[in-house]
Parts: structure tokens; C-alpha cells; sequence
């Protein structure tokens, strides 16, 4: 099987590391890919929004299942772009339509689909520029801090919690203003839900799904979870916290209500659902959907699934997966995401990085890398992940932070206390 994997970054890598092992796969191509996915199989210098020139790369390939990495081209329609396309009918795609990818792209209908299934999540209200006012006075009925999503896609900058009610409303008006542009025409204003943060995952044909293993990153640039947010700092997975208790009560109010309100209203979903949850006092809300994988959360997720997942990709894609289970490696993991100086606000591009035929016992996935020259350069914020197992989470992060001190290149910055904070969970069990 010729496979297609669309994206650059760690959680493209990460797929691809997992794809290869497979004894299905007979060639693998990457839109764009990076440094690292090239020693997997073959860059092909395309826009991940190109989609023509995706489908041309796929006719020409013979290919015949595409893996979407990232959330734009989903919510631009590249699922539907291939069920419409007369060459691509044979081609099995993994991720949701148009319509689907709201979920992801909407905080609004995300918010309105689970109140409709009754799905817990914070109390809301979504306002529209004539709709300050409303706003503001709804602010008024919530206490401190505030929550304030912009409804679109924000690159991951959409969401601000200010402290107090003055920030909160200047928040609104800037955001309602057109701070973020088109996605934040439109502000959902939720309570804040105190607890702690937690990823889970699923696979779906749409109406049958798998289970992924869980996972927690970390999206603070600073140590102790300060500064700003970033794509991910590092994951850990499993949680120490997410007891057999509480993966019951995330099984049977959130997952299998999602999927099964998915397929009740028509809405065709297949592929990754990102469910970001919160656990407050033994309870789990969502947060968010995502219509991806997360990352980094990817980057610890993959190696623990014993599967091919090439054959489950492929399952998902075909509408099979009913008689599928997952197993899970026992093993923790933990990823340290080293970033460019600069970021979040800024990232150095070109430089170059050393230390990779040094690293042993932990795997590197690439991120913002690129090749020049015959050197792996830096080519983006998130520069590389180094993931490890361990019998528990100490080992594992011991391995990861010891190998990312290998990893060399000029304003390498990472977090040293990824994963610390779960500790107490594990002394408590």
C-alpha cells in the first residue's frame, strides 16, 4: 500500500515512525514533511492546502490512503475535496469532512452539539460584535477568572483567561474588534473549570471507534506552567491520575455520546477525535474538541500502541474498525520538546543542529527541521521531540532530558520539569 501523510511536523513524524513498521506499507510519501520524515520515505514539496496539486501527487504515486495530519486542510475541506474529485474515488482518506471538522473549527457548534447530547462542558455564551453589550453584561453573572475563546481557528492563540473583570471585558472588545480576525467574529465566553488538563483520543470509521492511549502535555513556554501558551511543550502519557473509575465515566459521557451523536445527525466523521478534557474532582468536562491528533501528544501516544496502525488507518478509512481493539504498551513515555530561541513570539530559522547519531535510547522526532546542505537546520519554533519509555515516569523523563542535553544548536531552550507535577499522583496510588 502507497500511503500519504499530509503535514511537517512532530505528530506527522510520529504517525510515520508507527506507518512504517507496518509490513502493509509498500511506499511512503509526505506533503511537506520535514528533515525527519525524508529518512521515512519521500518529501514531496507541496502545500498542505494545495489541493490539486495533492491530488496530481497522489494519481502519480499510486496511492491509496491519505493520513491529514493537521487541522486547516480539514476545515478547509480536503475530505470533501476528494469524495468530489472523480480520480480520487478509489482513495481511502483518514480525517472528517468540512462539516465534520467543525468540531474543531467552531467552538461555537462544538459548544451547541454538546449541549444537544449532553455532553459535560462549562457553561457558556457566544457573542457577535452586536452582541457586545450582551457580552459585557454576561461577564458580570461569572466570577473570576474568565474564560474567552475566540470561535475559529487562532493558531492556537485564540483562547484568553484574564484575571480580573476589567481585563475580561477589554479582552472581549479586542476580540470582537477583530483581534484575530474572521475567527474571532464570533467570542465564546465560558466559566473557568478549575482542575487539571488531560488528552484522550479516539479513532472512528463513524460509527465504531478504538481507544488511543491518554496523554498530558504541557502548552506553557515557562517552567511551571508560565509565560505564554505554545503548541506543546511535552507530553507524558499514561496520566497518573486517569483511574479505571474515570476512564469509565470519559468512556460512556463523552466519547461514545460524541460518536453516536456524530452519526445521529449526519455528520459524517471518520478519523482522529482529539477530546481535551479536564478533570475536576474526580469529574471530566470537555474543553475542546480537536479533529487531529494533538501534538505533542502524538509523539508519546504512538509508541505505546501495539497495533499496525497502518491497518488501522486503513480500517477507518474503509469503515471496519467494529471489530478492532487496541493494545497498549504497559511502558510509560514522556517527550521533551526542544524549541528556537524566541518562541512563541519569534522563531530563528537556518541554524544548524548537531547530535543526532548520539542519541541511543530515545527516539527523535523532527518538528520545524528542514535540510541544507547536506546539515539538518532549524525551521520553525518546535525544533525536535526526544521521546523515551520507562518502566515508570521518572525513568522515562530521566532518558528524555538527558538525551535532549545531547541535541546542540544555538538557543535551544526546553522545559526541565515536564511531567514533575504528575509525580504526586504516582506517590499517592
Amino acid at each position: 500500500m502507497n500511503v500519504l501523510i499530509l503535514g511537517s511536523g512532530g505528530r506527522e513524524h510520529a504517525i510515520a515512525w508507527k506507518v512504517v513498521q507496518s509490513p502493509l506499507l509498500s511506499q511512503l510519501f509526505f506533503a511537506p514533511g520535514n528533515a525527519g520524515t525524508k529518512e521515512l520515505g519521500t518529501n514531496l514539496p507541496i502545500n498542505v492546502l494545495d489541493f490539486n496539486a495533492i491530488r496530481d501527487a497522489v494519481n502519480e504515486n499510486g496511492i491509496t490512503l491519505v493520513v491529514v495530519g493537521p487541522e486547516v486542510p480539514l476545515v478547509e475541506g480536503i475530505v470533501d475535496y476528494f469524495r468530489n474529485e472523480a480520480s480520487l474515488q478509489h482513495v481511502g482518506i483518514v480525517g472528517p469532512d468540512k462539516n465534520a471538522a467543525q468540531l474543531e473549527g467552531s467552538k461555537d457548534f462544538a459548544k451547541q452539539f454538546m449541549q444537544r447530547h449532553n455532553i459535560p462542558t462549562a457553561r457558556y455564551q457566544t457573542f457577535t460584535s452586536p452582541q457586545l453589550e450582551e457580552g459585557l453584561t454576561f461577564l458580570k453573572t461569572m466570577q473570576a477568572p474568565y474564560v474567552l475563546k475566540a470561535d475559529g481557528l487562532a493558531a492556537g492563540k485564540g483562547v484568553i483567561i484574564p484575571e480580573t473583570l476589567a481585563d475580561a471585558e477589554k479582552a472581549l472588545i479586542e476580540l470582537l474588534g477583530g483581534q484575530f480576525g474572521e475567527a474571532s467574529s464570533r467570542v465564546v465566553v465560558e466559566e473557568f473549570l478549575r482542575g487539571i488538563e488531560m488528552s484522550v483520543f479516539a479513532l472512528t470509521d463513524g460509527s465504531s471507534y478504538v481507544l488511543l492511549p491518554e496523554a498530558k502535555d504541557y502548552k506553557r513556554i515557562g517552567e511551571g506552567d508560565t509565560g505564554l501558551n505554545t503548541g506543546g511543550m511535552g507530553a507524558v502519557s499514561p496520566v497518573p491520575f486517569v483511574t479505571e473509575d474515570l476512564m469509565e465515566k470519559i468512556e460512556s459521557r463523552i466519547i461514545r455520546p460524541t460518536v453516536e451523536g456524530l452519526k445521529a445527525e449526519g455528520i459524517r466523521y471518520c478519523g482522529f477525535i482529539f477530546f481535551g478534557l479536564i478533570n475536576v474532582n474526580g469529574e471530566p468536562y470537555v474543553i475542546e474538541y480537536n479533529c487531529r491528533m494533538g501534538d505533542p501528544e502524538t509523539e508519546v501516544v504512538m509508541p505505546r500502541i501495539q497495533n499496525d496502525l497502518l491497518e488501522l488507518l486503513e480500517c477507518a478509512a474503509r469503515g471496519t474498525l467494529s471489530d478492532k481493539h487496541v493494545d497498549i504498551d504497559p511502558r510509560t513515555t514522556a517527550t521533551v520538546m526542544l524549541v528556537s530561541k524566541g518562541y512563541p513570539e519569534s522563531a530563528e530559522k537556518g541554524i544548524i543542529i548537531t547530535g543526532f547519531e548520539e542519541i541511543g535510547d530515545s527516539i527523535v522526532f523532527h518538528a520545524g527541521t528542514a535540510e541544507q546542505e547536506g546539515n539538518v537546520v532549524t525551521n520553525g519554533g518546535r525544533v525536535v521531540s526526544i521521546t523515551s519509555f520507562g518502566r515508570d515516569l521518572d525513568e522515562a523523563l530521566e532518558r528524555s532530558f538527558r538525551n535532549a542535553e545531547i541535541i546542540e544548536y544555538p538557543g535551544k531552550y526546553y522545559r526541565r520539569d515536564i511531567g514533575k507535577d504528575l509525580l504526586q499522583y504516582i506517590e499517592n496510588i
